[in-house]
Parts: structure tokens; C-alpha cells; sequence
């Protein structure tokens, strides 16, 4: 089945963006407990691209199928997991990168590297880290992971803000985000 990318995220409703989101089918890897863990040689760099063996992967499918396996413990390491074994990748800072967002219907709908669509709000906090005058501002997007927001996807964000007041802070679905680090 040929791949299709999502709509343009300014062309959705926020109901849209979630049906989106809802019809992604991800591997339950949640469910998953194997037994036998190693290194997957590969990292992902600080602008999104994926590496394995040092040879960057240049086919977005495959991204798009290892993406699709990646999740993050609570120590902050990240992992593919399948259902045979669980192998650490290096994630030099995240997972993936926000290349898109669109303030519709009280919501803030993102567009990340790999297609997938989230809903920022109380299950998918936007955080800002570092300091004020070099904030790095993150989405998550699931299983503790997180998308970086680009440097353009920043400046739309930080418009929305702007318009609202200049207290920089955005909200989505009900909860206010702050976009300068504490």
C-alpha cells in the first residue's frame, strides 16, 4: 500500500488533526517485554536526521518504520523495541522535530519530520528548556518522546503567542504553556 502523508496541517479542523492522529496505527510496544536487549548502532542527530553505522538513512519509510518503535524510559534512554528485543539508540537531544504547527478551534496542532500529527494539551505538553535567550521548545508527542520545534515552527509558535499578549505563553486544549524557560 503506498504510503500518504497527512493533509497540510493549515488546511484541518482540530477534530480533523485528531482523526488523524487516531488513525495512526502504532506497534503496541507498550505491550511488548523482550528479554533480549543490545545497541541498534544507530542515532538520531540534533536536526532530526537518522544514522545507522554511521551511514545516514536516507529512505523516509524506513524513518517513518523505525519512528514508529522508538520509546523512551524514565532514565531518559531511548530504545527500539520489537517484539524479540529491545536495542538503545542515541538521540543526541530529540527524537523527532516539529516542522509545522497550526493554532485552529482553541487547539495547537503539530506537524512532525515523520508526518505524524499531534495535539498539543494536557497529554502532549509543549516545554520550554534551556535559557531566555536560547530556548529550546519541545512537544511530546508519545511514549515519553519528544519533537524539538524548528526554528521556523518556533517563530509560528512565538506569533501565536505574541498575538494573545506578550506574556509568551500559548494554550492548547485547555492548558497554558509557557514558552520562555524558568
Amino acid at each position: 500500500m503506498p504510503y500518504e502523508a497527512p493533509p497540510e496541517l493549515a488546511s484541518l479542523t482540530l477534530a480533523q488533526i485528531a482523526e488523524q492522529v487516531k488513525q495512526r496505527k502504532l506497534p503496541p510496544v507498550e505491550d511488548w517485554s523482550p528479554q533480549k536487549t543490545g545497541d541498534s548502532l544507530m542515532r538520531i542527530a540534533a536536526d532530526g536526521t537518522w544514522f545507522h553505522d554511521s551511514g545516514e538513512i536516507r529512505r523516509p519509510a524506513m524513518v517513518r518504520a523505525f519512528a514508529g518503535l522508538l520509546t523512551r524510559d524514565a532514565e531518559g534512554r531511548h530504545w527500539l523495541v520489537t517484539p524479540f528485543e529491545k536495542l538503545s539508540i542515541e538521540v543526541v537531544d530529540a527524537a523527532f522535530i516539529a516542522v509545522d504547527v497550526s493554532e485552529v478551534d482553541g487547539g495547537l496542532g503539530f506537524r512532525i519530520n515523520t508526518d505524524e500529527l499531534v495535539i498539543a494539551g494536557p497529554d502532549n505538553p509543549i516545554t520550554a528548556r534551556g535559557d531566555p535567550e536560547t530556548p529550546g521548545i519541545y512537544v511530546t508527542v508519545r511514549r515519553g518522546l519528544e519533537a524539538r520545534l524548528n526554528r521556523s515552527t518556533y517563530q509560528q509558535l512565538l506569533a501565536i503567542a505574541l498575538a494573545r499578549g506578550d506574556d509568551w505563553t500559548v494554550r492548547s486544549q485547555g492548558t497554558n504553556f509557557a514558552l520562555q524557560p524558568s
